[in-house]
């Protein structure tokens, strides 16, 4: 879809002389960190139009009227300069549902704004080569105006990268690091499950700094896992003054949570148990979540009962 975009700036004829006409807008979706903004620039360039950004926060000002005048510039600078893209990040901030906040000062000003944004949205022909780009991880709470379609005619969903999709994206931020010889990537991919394309670049970066920080020449594969536990568990709290009787409970505790999936068929595989301190919490086992779409019962039972795991040990051993 994001293609057929390039295609309709680079060919609109194409399009036109069959009596179709070029969508106005994508609405991009999905979490933080999956790239939206990135795929934005990336339409762009592939293209070779130029690029307006905003973020949606720039359009709200406690000034009457300043919101609503940026949405006009914005727009005039844009038919001057089609064929184009217009791109607002975080939508949400002005694009919100109306009627739904009490604080009546600000939400007239944001809600003549949004209506400043449908307005302009309408008034341009649709084969006139702007096309409105805008992301956002709020869907659910865009005002419906908005999401019609002759506006936002398509939705595009970011979802987090898969197995292949993480490696991938490994393999774009490796390259300005010093790795160990024979490294394999494929075994990083399987190691962050349900990591953005912004974590994997602070896994990278973090692993690069620890491996500095041991005055290594290069970077190894230990020093990777480091880094996915930091990010995961937070900072590592050795100097955190735990007393025995503490440390034995949470020994046992985790151990009841590994003990238990260990045990169970459908339980996710066990990589680390550790009563090291991380973060906020005083121990963790942790699993690596097999990636699929449907979860069935048996699963879902199992998945509890090793959640229940660390409480069932307590309850043995002290009672």
């Amino acid at each position: 879809e994001v293609m057929e975009i390039v295609d309709f700036l680079k060919n609109p004829k194409k399009y036109t002389q069959l009596g179709g006409k070029i969508p106005k807008g994508a609405l991009l979706i999905g979490p933080p960190g999956t790239g939206k903004t990135l795929l934005a620039k990336a339409v762009a360039g592939e293209a070779n139009v130029p690029f307006f950004s905003i973020s949606g926060s720039d359009f709200v000002e406690m000034f009457v009227g300043v919101g609503a005048s940026r949405v006009r510039d914005l727009f005039k600078q844009a038919k001057e300069k089609a064929p184009c893209i217009v791109f607002i990040d975080e939508i949400d901030a002005v694009g919100r549902a109306r009627g739904r906040n009490v604080n009546f000062g600000s939400n007239d000003e944001r809600e003549n704004t949004l209506n400043q944004l449908l307005t302009e949205m309408d008034g341009f022909g649709t084969n006139m080569g702007v096309i409105i780009l805008a992301a956002t991880n709020r869907a659910d709470i865009l005002d419906r105006a908005l999401l019609r379609a002759g506006r936002f005619d398509r939705q595009i969903h970011v979802e987090l990268p898969d197995l292949t999709e993480r490696e991938a994206i490994f393999k774009v931020h490796l390259r300005p690091i010093k790795l160990a010889k024979n490294f394999d990537v494929g075994f990083l991919a399987k190691q962050t499950p349900g990591f953005s394309g912004a974590d994997i670049a602070n896994v990278c970066n973090e692993a690069a700094l620890i491996a500095a920080r041991k005055n290594k020449t290069v970077v190894e594969k230990q020093d990777f896992l480091d880094a996915i536990d930091r990010i995961v568990g937070g900072l590592e709290r050795k100097n955190k003054i735990i007393s025995f009787e503490e440390k034995k409970t949470i020994a046992y505790h985790e151990a009841g949570h590994a003990t238990v999936s260990w045990l169970l068929e459908h339980a996710s595989p066990l990589v680390k148990v550790t009563i090291i301190p991380r973060g906020r919490a005083l121990g963790a086992a942790w699993y690596l979540p097999e990636e699929r779409q449907i979860t069935t019962r048996e699963q879902l039972l199992d998945e509890m009962a090793y959640a229940l795991g660390g409480r069932a040990s307590e309850e043995l051993i002290f009672g």
